[in-house]
C-alpha cells in the first residue's frame, strides 16, 4: 500500500512515514494510491466477530506490512480493551429504521478515541522501533485535543503540543486537556478562532526548517491513521443491520469532514452505504456548498455545538481529490484558490456527483435544543449538542430512502452540561472517574494568534529531539 498526496506533488510514501509525516510536503493530505476492496463474502464472514476483530481486518490492507500482525492485533486490543461497553461502539435503537451509534465509551468521552487509542499505540511502536522521537502538534475544537493528549500522555518519545482557540471549546472539553500532569503535555490557548488554531499547525508544517528541527508529527484528522481507524465503526454498525445484504445510511454532525469522510471511504472499499448525511451547525459551509456548489468561509460563530464551530473543513480536500479524478494539480489549483479569496466553486456535474452519495442538513442551537428534548421525551435518551444536529439531519434528508439510517452520537451529554441542562431540565453527570474533573488544576498558555510566538513557544519547551 503506497499513499499519494491530494495536491500530487510530494513524495509517495508507505504506511509508517505518512503516519509520521502528517501533511504533506506540497500540503495536501496523504491518501492510498488505490482503495483496497472487500467483497461481499469478507464483509459477511465479519459478522459475529468482535469490534476489535473488525477492526484488525480492516485495518490490515491499508498498514499492509508496516506493522506485523501479532502487533498490530496486540495495539488494537489494547486500544478498545480500556472503553467502557463491552460492544465499544453500541447502536440503539430510537425508532422503526433509526438507530444511534453511541462512539462516546472511550476514556475521553468522545468519537476522537476510537482513532487516537489506536493511533498513540501505532506512534509508540514506530518510534520504539526506529529509536526516534517527535514533537507532535494538533488543533482541537474541543475532543480531538483531550483524546490526543490521552494518548500520548507519559510517553517518552513525543512531546504533544495541543492549541485550542481560547474560550470556544466547554468547561468540561477544557479540563479534560489541561488538568493532565504529564510533562509531555503542553496546552495552548490561542486567541483565536479554530480555524486559526488549524491554520497556525498547517502553516508550522509547512515551515520544513522548523518541521525538521521539531521533527513534527501530527494528530489531527490530517493524518491518515486517523480517518482509517473510524471506517471500522461504519462496517460493525452496518454488519449488525444486515450488511453486505442491506443498505445503511448514516448522519454525521461534522465541521472538519473527517469522521463523515471515513464513512465515503467505507463505501468505496465495499460497505453498501446508501447516503452520508452531513449535519452542520450555524457554521454551515459544507451544507452551503451543497446546496451552492459554492464553497465560501464566512466567519465563525460560536454555538452551543463548539465541535463544529468550523468554516474550513480540511479533510474535505481528501474527497476533493477523488471528485477531480485523483487530479492533484487540479486539487491544488482549487485550494489555493479557497486559500487566497475564501471562495471555490465547482462545476453542475461534479456537484451532481457528489449528491449522489451525500446531502446535508444545518440546524441553530434553539433547533439544537429542542432536538435534544424532543429525543428525550421520546426515549428517554439524553443527547450531546452534536448528535443532536446529526439526528436533525437524519430526519431531514432520508425522506425518499428506505433503509436503516445511523445517526452518529460523538460526545457524551456530560461534556455539555450547559446545553442539555437549558433543554431538558436535567444536567447530566459524568461517569465515575471524570466526576472531579471541575475541581482538578488546571495547567495552560494562553497565547496570541501569530505563528512565531507559538513556534518559540515549542521550542523552548522540546529539548534532545
Amino acid at each position: 500500500m503506497r499513499y499519494v498526496s491530494t495536491r500530487g506533488a510530494a513524495p509517495i510514501l508507505k504506511f509508517e512515514d505518512v503516519v509520521l509525516t502528517g501533511l504533506a510536503r506540497d500540503g495536501g493530505l496523504y491518501v492510498p494510491e488505490v482503495w483496497p476492496e472487500f467483497s461481499a463474502e469478507q464483509l459477511r464472514a465479519m459478522q459475529g466477530f468482535s469490534y476489535s476483530e473488525i477492526a484488525f481486518q480492516i485495518m490490515k490492507p491499508f498498514v499492509d506490512g508496516a506493522i506485523d500482525d501479532i502487533a498490530l492485533k496486540s495495539i488494537i486490543d489494547h486500544a478498545y480493551g480500556g472503553f467502557s461497553h463491552p460492544e465499544v461502539a453500541p447502536l440503539k435503537q430510537l425508532e422503526k429504521d433509526l438507530f444511534l451509534l453511541e462512539l462516546f465509551h472511550g476514556p475521553t468521552l468522545a468519537f476522537k478515541d476510537f482513532a487516537l487509542q489506536v493511533l498513540g499505540r501505532i506512534f509508540n511502536h514506530i518510534l520504539a522501533r526506529r529509536g526516534e522521537r517527535v514533537t507532535i502538534v494538533g488543533a482541537t475544537s474541543g475532543d480531538t485535543g483531550s483524546a490526543a493528549i490521552e494518548a500520548c500522555r507519559g510517553r517518552e518519545a513525543i512531546e504533544i503540543f495541543i492549541l485550542h482557540p481560547k474560550g470556544r471549546v466547554s468547561d468540561i472539553q477544557r479540563r479534560q486537556m489541561t488538568t493532565v500532569i504529564e510533562s509531555n503535555v503542553h496546552n495552548i490557548a490561542v486567541e483565536g478562532t479554530f480555524d486559526d488554531c488549524q491554520d497556525l499547525v498547517k502553516d508550522m508544517f509547512n515551515d520544513f526548517e522548523f518541521r525538521a528541527e521539531q521533527k513534527l508529527s501530527a494528530v489531527n484528522s490530517i493524518n491518515w491513521a486517523r480517518i482509517m481507524a473510524q471506517i471500522v465503526y461504519y462496517v460493525s454498525s452496518a454488519l449488525r443491520l444486515g450488511a453486505p445484504d442491506q443498505s445503511v445510511a448514516y448522519a454525521v454532525p461534522t465541521g472538519n469532514f473527517g469522521d463523515i469522510f471515513a464513512g465515503y471511504v467505507a463505501s468505496k472499499i465495499g460497505l453498501p452505504i446508501e447516503r452520508l448525511i452531513i449535519g452542520t451547525n450555524t457554521n454551515d459551509i459544507l451544507t452551503r456548498f451543497l446546496e451552492t456548489g459554492e464553497m465560501e468561509k464566512s466567519n465563525v460563530v460560536p454555538t452551543i455545538s463548539p465541535a463544529m464551530d468550523i468554516q474550513v473543513s480540511s479533510n474535505f480536500e481528501r474527497l476533493l481529490f477523488d471528485i477531480y479524478g485523483r487530479n492533484g494539480h487540479a486539487v491544488s489549483e482549487a485550494m489555493t484558490v479557497f486559500r487566497e479569496n475564501g471562495k471555490m466553486i465547482t462545476t453542475p456535474e461534479i456537484l451532481a456527483g457528489i449528491h449522489e452519495l451525500f446531502a446535508a442538513a444545518r440546524l441553530g442551537d434553539e433547533g439544537t435544543r429542542r432536538q435534544i428534548k424532543a429525543t428525550y421525551e421520546a426515549s428517554s435518551i439524553i443527547v450531546d449538542p452534536h448528535t443532536a444536529v446529526g439526528l436533525h439531519a437524519a430526519k431531514m434528508c432520508t425522506d425518499d430512502i428506505f433503509v436503516p439510517v445511523v445517526a452518529l452520537s460523538t460526545a457524551h451529554p456530560a461534556k455539555f452540561p450547559v446545553a442539555v441542562e437549558e433543554a431538558i431540565g436535567v444536567y447530566p453527570k459524568l461517569p465515575t472517574g471524570l466526576n472531579d474533573l471541575l475541581h482538578r488544576y488546571e495547567r495552560f498558555d494562553t497565547l496570541p494568534n501569530k505563528l512565531g510566538v507559538i513556534q518559540s513557544f515549542i521550542r523552548d519547551r522540546t529539548t534532545d529531539l
